[in-house]
């Protein structure tokens, strides 16, 4: 065997013939093909094997094919035969083939990514969408769009702690993709189960881990650096980008995205502002793509297609019904007496080393901004800074510094002492907090209604702790009722927290958290309340925050409430103004702008953090504060308008249909389970039948016919099918989470979308809170495992004769064939089905099988098997004629096909030439000439490391791009089935 057999092709292996199920290319240059048994002795059974390895693996010659003559009622048999092929066959466009059936809600916007990462050569991007428009549902759209093209068998997806739980049951309740959650707990669990030399990364296909437990163990790179993803996703990628230091987190970035193929990045926000950040994040998508990170143009990007960005403006109305209107509550309140004094004290505390205003920059800033938290924010940093002070006076003799310090120690005991009196009586934030949760102000929250959740923000974990104690008090909380998020909690914690507070059935019902809680999680399944305790200094977290309860899928109007301090001190009145200028920036921007980055231009939280610091410490005033964030003197923000491009924001569905069409993208009704159009470049038909309910049914109907011992129920008015798994399905859920089987093993399947989303709204009412109810569609395990069935229909090298099909002509006979052109990575070019008629033994006419199921009602009307018998030697003549025929069908559009992918693949290296150049001028540029002999060595030390990694990337994307633009080995064609018309001449 020269080449790797595409899925669907027949072969011999160890004197057994099987069927290619899917074919995955190995670092050796080998491939893994996973097969099902064909012939008696392994029929229905799986097995894996390696090119490598096996002495012969025979692709079996098509012209020799036997034929059967199908007898069952109304030629059941053969449609399932030919549909399980159908549904084997591999998409080779940029359609949306499958994801229109996902368990989810069709957005158009949703679907956008995906169709912008088909389009490229390899799926690299970056989703940077605004919080709460559903990222995480894009990635699985694309996945599965992967997933159904052979393209996903091993997926890694990385993700803060918290995000976990979350992002696996998204990806399995919606897509039917399950991933196995590899927290701390989990991969002890697999170690414990492999030996301590193999590595954890190959015992799951398909798993869901932390970046933050990847980056603790030293061993993990070099188990990394052995793996292979065909898909990896990356979950709020900022974290991983290049900032001024490179830190673990990127570093084991980089090192991820080489092991895959495809690479998938969210992030809402996808950048600080600095050109190298983000050219980090986009290296790793295309390590080509920019010559100098600190200096690169609209070229290193051009029809790369890495980045998509919108906004809510942009979509709103595609999801009019989806997008609640946010009630935002400014509540105002008086500070105490004890709370002035405290003020007074704050300001009064002389900052060792410093004079004037620049004082405030250092540290008194840094005070105010604790006390606006909460006393015992302020009274945490106070002792803190006091222990530091006096490790310095222990370090020296007495000096002009040391009366500094002294100075400043005597100002901090005073301001210590003036806040502990400070008691939750007087303690005026506290008591308007209250207010604004029991006293109708602005509204009445009870804490026995179980849909009536409440999340309050604080950065200051001292402040989280304060209000745990005292609101577990005062609202007569139970410790169950209450909870506390914040970073230091371990992932398996943080997991289990974010799940009882959307489960309706948990006692939670007020959750603390600090700023760990703002990044992807979802808190609005039983909550629309939001109080900021403290006011952020970023718009960005304004904007993380609020959209952990204002985000797609919210079905009320979200409340957010904002507590404002009202304070009789000049300078603490006036710095509270300058925050409340970004309670409405943030308004601004969530109403008509979109980016609240644009008003201070920094794309970082601490680099915002220190834009309001600043203005804080120069005394500047409210209006001159919003004066200087106008987002008409922010034009220059060149990184946003170049990169992040909007492609269809805001574009009218239907025009976005019609311009997909008009580049050979067109959308596909429906699904694999559903009808569909082909698409310019496809000629891979439609289903057979009328959706995956009905597949079932019928393949399930034929297998008890079979004698198979199954017990199954389809009930057609709640479009479900139960299924108690038989052994062999057991065995495919082996390696799935535990969470996803059912514990007696009895199945229950929807077809109906409604449905699945009530079960997976009805999770969140109860105690297990994993759906019972399983999505049914052409991604499920149980489907895949049916289908595997159904392709052992027909013995070894057999093909069915459909006898007397009406419709066809008297003497017609049609031969069905499917072709298949890979690339060397084993990806199909070209896939296609023909359908060759002849009248007696010369092929007449080739046509499309599409097309010719549509001239027959083939799937869509119901076709009676008379039980005619057929000469088949006269079939048999004509076999060999309409291979031959097909096969130079196909090899006439893979020399089409190959013209204009040597025009691509020049232009592609021709390109990657250029840009190669240009990077290793930039490093070598840097390179120390002079100067200290030292920092030149360590200068041209680092030079040297990066064009070694510049080689490599390079040399890399360029076999890259002759592997995937390159045909390898001649078209496989296979014998799917014979009809013939009622006066075919009978044997």
């Amino acid at each position: 065997m020269t080449t790797t057999p595409p899925p669907g092709t027949r072969i011999v292996v160890r004197d057994a013939e099987w069927v290619v199920c899917r074919v995955d290319l190995l670092p050796d240059g080998g491939a893994q093909l996973t097969c099902t048994g064909v012939s008696e002795l392994v029929r229905e059974r799986e097995a894996i094997f390696l090119t490598r390895l096996e002495d012969e693996i025979q692709v079996l010659d098509p012209a020799t094919t036997a034929l059967v003559t199908d007898t069952s009622p109304r030629f059941r048999r053969s449609l399932l035969y030919m549909e399980s092929l159908l549904r084997r066959a591999v998409p080779n466009d940029a359609c949306i083939r499958v994801a229109r059936g996902a368990a989810m809600d069709e957005v158009p916007y949703q679907l956008d990514p995906a169709r912008q990462a088909l389009r490229q050569p390899r799926q690299r991007i970056l989703i940077a969408d605004d919080v709460g428009l559903g990222k995480t549902i894009e990635a699985g759209i694309l996945v599965s769009e992967l997933v159904a093209r052979g393209r996903g068998r091993r997926i890694l997806v990385v993700a803060v702690k918290s995000m976990l739980t979350q992002f696996q049951k998204e990806f399995w309740n919606r897509f039917a993709i399950p991933l196995t959650r590899l927290d701390s707990v989990g991969i002890q669990r697999v170690r414990r189960r492999i030996p301590s030399n193999h590595n954890p990364f190959h015992y799951h296909d398909r798993s869901i881990i932390s970046i933050d437990t990847l980056k603790q163990d030293r061993e993990y790179r070099t188990y990394l650096e052995n793996a292979w993803w065909d898909i990896i996703v990356i979950d709020e990628a900022h974290n991983v980008a290049e900032r001024a230091t490179r830190s673990q987190r990127s570093r084991l970035a980089k090192r991820l995205c080489k092991r895959s193929d495809t690479l998938i990045m969210l992030s809402a926000t996808p950048h600080d502002g600095k050109a190298r950040s983000f050219a980090s994040l986009m290296n790793m998508l295309d390590p080509t793509a920019i010559g100098d990170p600190d200096e690169f143009t609209e070229d290193d990007f051009r029809d790369k297609g890495l980045v998509i960005r919108r906004f809510k403006k942009d979509v709103r109305e595609q999801v009019t019904q989806s997008f609640r209107d946010r009630e935002i509550i400014r509540t105002r309140f008086p500070l105490s007496e004890p709370e002035e004094a405290a003020n007074e004290a704050m300001l009064a505390v002389p900052v060792a080393g410093t004079s004037g205003k620049a004082s405030r920059q250092l540290f008194s800033v840094t005070l105010e901004k604790a006390l606006f938290s909460s006393p015992a924010a302020c009274l945490e940093t106070v002792r803190e800074r006091k222990r530091k002070l006096g490790r310095k006076l222990d370090q020296g003799p007495r000096t002009e510094r040391t009366a500094a310090i002294q100075r400043e120690l005597e100002g901090l005991e005073t301001l210590a002492v003036a806040l502990e009196v400070i008691g939750p009586a007087h303690f005026a934030k506290y008591r308007a907090l209250l207010r604004a949760i029991r006293g109708g102000e602005p509204f009445r929250w009870n804490a026995r209604r179980t849909r009536d959740r409440l999340v309050i923000f604080s950065e200051r974990l001292a402040t989280l702790r304060w209000l745990r104690e005292h609101l577990s008090t005062d609202l007569r909380l139970k410790p169950k009722q209450v909870a506390l998020l914040h970073g230091g909690l371990a992932d398996k914690d943080q997991q289990e927290m974010v799940e009882a507070f959307g489960n309706e059935t948990t006692p939670l019902r007020l959750l603390l958290a600090s700023d760990v809680a703002s990044e992807g999680i979802n808190l609005h399944h039983q909550c629309h309340r939001l109080i900021h305790f403290d006011i952020p200094w970023s718009l960005m977290v304004f904007a993380q925050r609020n959209g952990r309860v204002d985000r797609y899928g919210q079905r009320r109007d979200p409340q957010i409430v904002y507590l404002l301090a009202e304070s009789a001190h000049s300078t603490v009145r006036g710095d509270a103004r300058v925050l409340e200028v970004l309670i409405e920036k943030d308004q601004q921007a969530h109403k008509n702008i979109g980016d609240p980055s644009v008003f201070m231009n920094q794309h970082d939280v601490q680099a915002e953090e220190e834009v309001t610091r600043n203005a804080i410490a120069a005394g500047e005033s409210a209006r001159d504060f919003d004066a200087g964030l106008a987002p008409e003197t922010n034009k220059g923000d060149e990184l946003m308008a170049l990169f992040l491009e909007t492609p269809h924001a805001g574009a009218d569905p239907s025009a976005r249909t019609e311009n997909a069409r008009a580049q050979g993208v067109a959308d596909l009704d429906g699904g694999q389970g559903g009808r569909r159009e082909r698409s310019r470049d496809d000629a891979i038909p439609r289903s057979l039948y009328a959706d995956d309910l009905a597949y079932c049914e019928a393949a399930l109907e034929h297998l008890r016919d079979s004698n198979a011992n199954l017990n199954y129920d389809v009930d057609w008015s709640s479009r479900t099918l139960t299924l108690d798994a038989p052994p062999d399905l057991r065995d495919r859920f082996r390696s799935v989470p535990p969470e996803i089987k059912p514990s007696d093993w009895r199945f229950v399947l929807t077809a109906d979308r409604e449905a699945m989303e009530e079960a997976i709204a009805e999770s969140r009412r109860r105690e297990a809170d994993w759906p019972r109810v399983h999505h049914l569609w052409c991604l499920n395990p149980v489907l895949q495992w049916l289908n595997d069935r159904m392709l052992a229909a027909f013995g070894r090298h057999e093909a069915p004769v459909l006898a007397g099909v009406p419709g066809l002509g008297s003497d017609e006979a049609v031969v069905i064939v499917s072709g298949q052109v890979a690339n060397r990575k084993g990806h199909p070019l070209v896939s296609v089905w023909l359908a060759i008629s002849s009248r007696g033994t010369e092929p007449a006419d080739l046509e499309l099988f599409g097309d010719f199921a549509e001239r027959v009602g083939l799937g869509r009307t119901s076709l009676p098997n008379p039980g005619a018998e057929v000469a088949m030697d006269g079939l048999l003549a004509v076999l060999p004629k309409a291979v031959e025929l097909a096969r130079l069908w196909v090899k006439d559009e893979v020399r089409a096909r190959e013209a204009r992918m040597e025009a691509q693949r020049d232009r592609e290296i021709e390109a990657l030439a250029q840009l190669h150049e240009r990077r290793r001028a930039t490093i070598a540029a840097r390179r120390g000439d002079g100067g200290q002999l030292q920092i030149a060595g360590i200068v041209n030390w680092r030079a040297d490391s990066e064009l070694r990694e510049v080689e490599e990337a390079f040399d890399d994307y360029a076999r890259w791009v002759e592997d995937t633009m390159t045909v390898a080995g001649d078209p496989h064609i296979s014998v799917v089935a014979v009809l013939t018309g009622r006066g075919r001449p009978n044997a």
